[in-house]
């Protein structure tokens, strides 16, 4: 992290069929529903109103998409970046919550907990997004401000637990809503 304070603020893309259903996405990659074009609207306007000069997002199509109507309304051309992914989350990726919590119960209580030493099945380790989330958080920070960065779920509760703040299970991280970060 730098020693001077960027205005930051991150984001969770506009919502999914997948989300609405539940489903653990990972890197699959749906398009935007409705409501998720609907929350990517909102988020433009609110975007406007915090002044944001520089717009960063992942490659996944939810955050392209939300990315992409933020940029039109206020102006700006935005940047991907690859380490802004969502994380890898193997066998789990497709599977619906409910299924997950009953069938690793524990497994999924350090998910929700954001226990550090977690790592999905066949997928990324907790540690492994914080250092990656870390390093794109950096270079967002080294360019103007303040930016927007539109990601996902998982890179939030990341970017939470390396600027030192307890991260929320992602059922509580709303689509569509900028969270500050100082970074």
């Amino acid at each position: 992290m730098q020693g001077t304070p960027v205005p930051l603020f991150i984001a969770r893309h506009g919502e999914t069929v997948d989300n609405a259903n539940h489903l653990i996405l990972g890197r699959r990659d749906p398009p935007l529903s409705e409501l998720g074009r609907d929350q990517s609207a909102q988020l433009a306007s609110r975007a406007a109103g915090l002044r944001v000069v520089a717009i960063w997002c992942s490659p996944l199509l939810r955050a392209r998409q939300t990315t992409a109507v933020v940029a039109d309304a206020i102006g700006i051309g935005p940047t991907i970046l690859d380490d802004l992914i969502e994380s890898a989350r193997g066998s789990w990726e497709g599977q619906s919550v409910a299924h997950l919590q009953r069938a690793e119960p524990a497994l999924f209580a350090a998910f929700e907990a954001g226990d550090r030493g977690f790592a999905f099945p066949g997928g990324e380790s907790l540690l492994d997004q914080v250092k990656r989330t870390r390093r794109a958080l950096d270079l967002v920070t080294s360019g103007p401000g303040p930016a927007l960065v539109v990601a996902h779920a998982g890179t939030i509760r990341a970017a939470l637990i390396a600027a030192g703040r307890a991260a929320p299970p992602e059922r509580e991280l709303p689509h569509g809503e900028a969270i500050p970060l100082t970074w």
